[in-house]
């Protein structure tokens, strides 16, 4: 999960090693404090490949500030929930230009089905039928190279096997992957939009540079706050991956928007919050269809109608 963009020049990272249950808190808690253009919060499983229920197992938490903060206000908002790490842990100081060196070394391309992300320097792997989508590495952070859209990208082609949607919109769309390629696998514009107008802007140059300038019908406001996205049964895909927290209280203007054959793809929560957020969308005529797990993050798929089916029993 990340929580904000990842600011343009890093001046200072703090990493620390938690539990998961200790990384969803420090996501939600510094989400909501920190200005999501100047820091960003990331929190990962540390074991590559290996999905998980339990909270106990280790995970890693990095908070990227774009200039020096207050190290001793940061810590005593981090050791409610982490204890003595809080003062143990060095904040890091970083040089720009290693800093995206090295996000150019992490950023490994990413496939799902036909869509490949990847960077500049991943130009070759692309295959011809591939339909790829290539992101700078200083903008890699949200784009794919995390469970939470890597899960969506893949709920996505399976949904894309059964039918093709018409009306698509992307609900926090941070960098614009996921409305992107929905847009570029369906060759429909899709609506994209984030209450952060630096990431509207990011999602608008990462279209232009995929030679897509016209894919994305962008906005900026909370939620479905706009017109072009509050539209009453208007969209037959909905994509947002979000944190758990706004999953929840989005749920009756996104359910309100969703078609009545609608699919729902959603992600950005814990194997631990699944249920809160089902209940949610339950209480709105959403079912679960099917969820994932990858990296420690859940991806959920929901259709409209209520509770799902129940097999018939036998006379």
């Amino acid at each position: 999960m990340r929580e904000g963009l990842l600011p343009a020049t890093v001046a200072t990272v703090l990493e620390l090693s938690t539990s998961g249950e200790q990384a969803r808190s420090l996501t939600e808690l510094l989400g909501e404090i920190f200005d999501p253009t100047e820091t960003a919060i990331s929190a990962f499983e540390v074991e590559e490949g290996v999905t998980t229920l339990s909270l106990n197992t280790p995970w890693k938490v990095e908070i990227y500030f774009a200039n020096p903060p207050d190290e001793d206000a940061v810590r005593d908002l981090l050791r409610p929930i982490v204890g003595d790490l809080a003062d143990s842990t060095p904040f890091t100081t970083v040089d720009t230009r290693d800093w995206v060196a090295n996000s150019l070394d992490g950023l490994k391309p990413v496939r799902a089905g036909r869509i490949l992300v990847h960077g500049a320097h991943d130009r070759g792997v692309v295959r011809p039928n591939d339909v790829a989508i290539e992101i700078e590495a200083a903008l890699a952070f949200g784009t794919g190279h995390h469970g939470t859209t890597a899960g969506c990208l893949m709920a996505l082609e399976a949904e894309l096997k059964k039918r093709r949607p018409r009306h698509g919109i992307d609900v926090g769309t941070g960098t614009g992957i996921l409305g992107l390629a929905l847009a570029l696998r369906t060759k429909r514009k899709v609506v994209a939009g984030d209450i952060d107008a630096v990431a509207v802007a990011v999602a608008a140059h990462n279209a232009r540079a995929n030679h897509a300038p016209h894919a994305l019908d962008l906005y900026a406001a909370p939620g479905l706050r706009h017109a072009k996205a509050n539209r009453p049964g208007r969209f037959d895909l909905v994509l947002a991956n979000i944190l758990a927290g706004p999953l929840k209280r989005l749920a009756p203007s996104i359910a309100r928007v969703l078609a009545g054959n609608g699919t729902l793809i959603l992600s950005g929560l814990l194997a631990m919050d699944v249920a809160g957020v089902v209940s949610a969308y339950r209480h709105q005529g959403v079912h679960l269809a099917s969820h994932s797990l990858r990296e420690g993050w859940a991806t959920l798929v929901m259709k409209k109608g209520g509770a799902a089916q129940r097999p018939r029993r036998p006379a």
